[in-house]
């Protein structure tokens, strides 16, 4: 090679890493600005297992949209109170929120039907429920809802399994519906309504004021959630009468609420990664939860001392007829709501008995291998 040319390469070759690095450069800082962040608030203390179900959200957005979209979560009360999460999505406060929208009953009766309401409804199970929303029209009907009905410019994705409730904590043993006159009960959604209607002084609040409001003897009973959740708030440490199960909130989920601004401003892979994200959330972490619910509820009874009762059947009939009594007042009061009804209704009129033909009991199996026998030991291992 001459003398000549090999500066003339050395250029080239100069010239082509300066422009690789060029480019390199301006990908980043296009990918970058092309990046965003989201601002959103939970309606849960920073202590409360559901952080970890939101947290999990935002680590899949992140990690699944290789950091073009970056979720900020925080805790009830970091930037607005927690019921107000919905608010604050609406006028732009937040970008979204991870909440109940039950909450939102004050504003709508429907938004008790769309978290899943007492008894299903319907007899619906959580998969039930969940395939309603995703395959029997109640997606459709909730975007409706937030659209027309209570006018907030939102969207909403199922996320938060937090089910099957339990009906609650007492400072003395519960006897049955009578006994729940005069209770100071903290409640809030339908499970309120059907408490007050039992005669109870029902008192709501947010989960993180539920215990000190104990100590203060605001209340002197509470329902929350489940044996993982309560426990991790300190429920035992005020309450030992611990009754289950409960029919208010059999297939209860919570949800992402998210702009509708924030929501058209993303391309639609990135939408369709929020979406995958909140259903993967929703299953991987109630597989999770199931399993701390009941390793949980063996240590409430041999380290914590908590009394773990069976709720009487009678108060489980009374609270699906209060329901039922209260569902159909307000279908014929409100038309909006009444379609929601009757699209569960129709929805579960195929999938609860086909289940029911189908599947056994789970008792079956589970009585088999894990009831207690006279002289005998379970033949589960």
């Amino acid at each position: 090679m001459s003398t000549l040319r090999r500066p003339v390469l050395r250029l080239a070759v100069a010239m082509t890493a300066a422009g690789t690095m060029l480019f390199a450069a301006v990908a980043v800082q296009a990918q970058q600005a092309a990046s965003k962040t989201w601002t959103m608030q939970a309606s849960w203390p920073a202590s409360s297992t559901f952080m970890d179900n939101f947290n999990q959200f935002a680590d899949r957005v992140n990690k699944t949209s290789g950091g073009r979209l970056h979720i900020k979560t925080s805790a009830a009360g970091t930037i607005v109170p927690a019921f107000e999460v919905t608010d604050a999505t609406h006028k732009g406060v937040l970008d979204g929120a991870h909440t109940w929208s039950g909450y939102l009953i004050g504003k709508h009766p429907a938004a008790v039907l769309f978290t899943g309401g007492p008894g299903g409804p319907f007899g619906m199970d959580l998969f039930d429920h969940l395939g309603w929303f995703y395959d029997g029209g109640g997606q459709q009907l909730m975007d409706e809802w937030f659209e027309t009905i209570i006018k907030r410019d939102v969207i909403s994705l199922p996320i938060l399994s937090f089910t099957p409730q339990m009906f609650g904590w007492f400072k003395q043993p519960f006897k049955g519906w009578e006994d729940l006159k005069g209770r100071k009960m903290r409640a809030v959604g339908m499970n309120a309504q059907i408490l007050s209607a039992a005669g109870a002084s029902v008192v709501s609040m947010p989960g993180g004021e539920i215990v000190p409001a104990a100590q203060r003897g605001v209340v002197d009973a509470a329902e929350w959630c489940c044996p993982a959740e309560d426990v991790k708030l300190g429920f035992h440490n005020v309450w030992k009468y611990y009754y289950m199960p409960s029919m208010h909130e059999m297939t209860e989920v919570g949800d992402i609420i998210i702009s509708k601004a924030a929501w058209k401003a993303l391309s639609p892979d990135l939408q369709e990664i929020v979406r995958m994200a909140a259903t993967d959330t929703y299953l991987r972490w109630w597989l999770w939860y199931s399993r701390e619910n009941a390793k949980t509820l063996a240590e409430m009874r041999t380290k914590h001392g908590v009394n773990v009762r069976r709720t009487p059947t009678e108060v489980l009939i009374k609270q699906l007829q209060t329901w039922d009594a209260l569902r159909d007042k307000f279908a014929k009061e409100d038309a909006f709501f009444a379609k929601v009804v009757e699209s569960q209704r129709a929805y579960a009129a195929n999938v609860v008995p086909g289940r029911m033909a189908m599947y056994p009991a789970y008792s079956f199996a589970a009585d088999y291998y894990w009831k207690p026998k006279p002289g005998a030991k379970p033949n589960g291992k």
